[in-house]
């Protein structure tokens, strides 16, 4: 009998007399039959052999591992603001389309009420389904607004759950690096897209007259929708596989059991969240209870109020920093981007990064947290004062700016050189002379005739009334002339984004940590729900508003107002870096406000530490605390 215990490993590790239930493990009797006090084979021979498969779901299943679930929700956020970053490359396509303003952009990023989308565009061409196009858009972005609504909330709060508390920031800082990373392919994509026709489907390139760069080409806006709904269908399909709960990572013991220690934390988190169990109506009935609870945490409501200020900024800053820099520079479209996304974008990506692995490596507390925050917002704001004096004039047009008397003119463009060639105003096919002088046509320039190259692409216009005879009239715009100022422009512009990218795991870390655990998934989704509401939504339109005010004329279609042709370009610059700076602004005060009452509250706690520590009367009391938490662990401990 000894020489079999000493060779069996199974009688080793159970007992004759210990049971073991189908499926429990060897580990799982073993503990068992320590608790119930059984005493068995020698210490030595406890432990199984090395040849023995040892239980690890994780090491088998993926879906039980965080790491994986990283992973997939990495790529799903990807993927849902690919689209996202994807609609805000092409809204200057969008609008030169449809005809439409910043304004009325603005509420189609943000998926306000098509309603006021639709009455806009009144009767547009039939025969281009222009009405029909723009209104699947409408949907299409409705919907997308409601199925990306808990992607991020959700997957914040699960990796917060089942990571360790080590590795939490840094998979948090992650998941918010790879979501930068979807608006970045977002603008390549557009960048790519813009380059092809928008008829490219209907027509050969023979076919097409225009020619990319030209003032008039429509790129083909369409196309990256199919792409980007592609992917987003392909990486949605793990998601049918990961369970409601998961081993939280770091809870098993060399072994590969989960440990004592974890499951006494597991089950008393279980025995606080008062909202276990609940029905639906009584959820309901405590539910105002719970918001009170978590809104009156004053750490909370600041950090989220800063965040939100933050969401505004970048909601409308990048739905229209491409017409920005096409205004400002003269670039084309899909030049501007491709600068977004290879260099803008990025750099909020390694800001994020970056921000992550610091919270990681020195374990900063709320406090430290905090202060990173209001350190980077303000370094932020110092980075994008410069923008505010990079940039130029606009550039003359004849009939609009080149007099004070003509300034902010929307219908009519008859000038006494041209009254007789009876131009449209709706005419737009901009030329340059070498005065730099542009006009919205060469009919308004007064041109009678054109020199041509052999393959019919005009090289001047000639006989020009409104120009001297010496005078060169070249197809095209005239353009800004600021050029040269894009590069340490987008330089200056990284760099804000960088800095301020910093605080975007801490200000979370800062949400998560400043409300009860049982309340964390509220908490993730009332911030969610102040995004869309206080930010998301009315953000593109409040800069689509202030870029509106600054146009000097409007194309007209309907009788009505369209797209903008020109803009004063020094207004247009200073109310856009402008809200920028204001939302930065808001958000410095606001962290800087959190860290004052973090700071006061550990004051608070500091000072009872003292009292305790010199009266006897709290000796006794925490005494008795300690029983009685000492009575509970081991009621707990029963039950693991």
């Amino acid at each position: 009998m000894q020489h079999k215990l000493a060779t069996n490993p199974e009688l080793l590790a159970t007992p004759t007399h210990a049971k073991r239930f189908p499926g429990e493990s060897r580990q799982e009797t073993r503990y068992l039959t320590l608790k119930m006090g059984m005493t068995g084979p020698p210490t030595t021979a406890s432990k199984p052999s090395h040849t023995e498969e040892q239980p690890r779901r994780c090491a088998i299943n993926p879906f039980h591992s965080i790491k994986f679930f990283v992973l997939c929700h990495g790529l799903l956020q990807l993927s849902q603001l690919l689209v996202s970053g994807y609609l805000k490359s092409i809204v200057s396509t969008i609008e030169k389309r449809f005809g439409l303003s910043s304004q009325t952009s603005g509420m189609l990023s943000s998926l306000n009420e098509d309603q006021n989308l639709k009455s806009e565009i009144c009767s547009v061409q039939e025969s281009s389904g222009g009405y029909d196009m723009l209104s699947l858009l409408i949907v299409g972005q409705l919907l997308l607004g409601i199925g990306g609504v808990p992607i991020q909330p959700f997957g914040i709060s699960y990796v917060d759950d089942f990571a360790s508390n080590r590795n939490s920031p840094l998979y948090l800082g992650i998941l918010f690096a790879v979501s930068v990373l979807g608006p970045a392919f977002g603008f390549v994509l557009g960048s790519a897209v813009l380059r092809l026709y928008v008829d490219i489907d209907k027509l050969s390139a023979a076919d097409i007259d225009l020619e990319f760069g030209d003032p008039r080409w429509v790129g083909a806006w369409w196309l990256g929708f199919l792409m980007a709904a592609s992917f987003v269908g392909m990486v949605s399909i793990p998601y049918f596989f990961f369970p409601k709960e998961m081993p939280k990572e770091g809870s098993r013991d060399p072994e590969g059991g989960i440990s004592t220690d974890k499951k006494l934390n597991e089950l008393k988190s279980k025995q606080e969240d008062v909202t276990q169990g609940l029905s639906l109506l009584q959820f309901i009935k405590s539910f105002p209870c719970i918001l009170l609870r978590t809104l009156r945490s004053s750490v909370y409501l600041l950090v989220v109020l800063a965040q939100v200020c933050m969401s505004a900024l970048m909601s409308g800053l990048t739905v229209f920093i491409g017409k920005f820099l096409e205004q400002q520079f003269t670039v084309t479209a899909s030049f501007a981007n491709l600068l977004i996304g290879s260099i803008h974008v990025p750099g909020a990506v390694l800001g994020i990064l970056i921000g992550g692995a610091i919270m990681r490596r020195f374990q900063m507390s709320l406090r430290g947290s905090a202060i990173m925050c209001f350190a980077a917002i303000f370094a932020s704001i110092c980075a994008t004062t410069p923008l505010l004096f990079l940039g130029c004039s606009t550039q003359v047009v004849a009939g609009i700016n080149d007099n004070q008397s003509t300034l902010n003119r929307t219908f009519g463009l008859e000038l006494s050189c041209n009254r007789g060639c009876s131009c449209k105003d709706y005419a737009y096919n901009p030329v340059c002379t070498t005065d730099g002088v542009e006009f919205v046509s060469p009919c308004h320039a007064g041109c009678m005739s054109a020199s041509f190259e052999t393959d019919g692409k005009v090289v001047n216009y000639a006989n020009c009334s409104c120009v001297s005879a010496q005078t060169l009239v070249k197809p095209g715009s005239c353009g800004s002339g600021c050029y040269k100022l894009l590069l340490p422009f987008m330089i200056f512009l990284t760099l804000a984004g960088f800095v301020a990218t910093f605080c975007q795991t801490p200000s979370f870390i800062l949400v998560l940590r400043s409300v009860k655990p049982e309340d964390k998934s509220l908490a993730i989704g009332i911030q969610f729900m102040l995004f869309r509401v206080l930010a998301w939504l009315p953000g593109p339109v409040l800069y689509g508003s202030a870029i509106d005010t600054t146009c000097i004329q409007w194309e007209t279609k309907c009788s009505k107002k369209a797209a903008c042709r020109y803009y004063n370009l020094d207004l247009f610059r200073v109310r856009y870096i402008g809200l920028q700076m204001l939302f930065q602004c808001s958000a410095f005060l606001l962290f800087l406000m959190a860290y004052y009452f973090l700071k006061k509250e550990s004051l608070r706690r500091e000072q009872q530490t003292k009292m305790t520590t010199t009266d006897p009367r709290f000796g006794e009391e925490r005494k008795k605390l300690m029983e009685q938490e000492s009575e509970t662990k081991l009621q707990l401990e029963s039950k693991a």
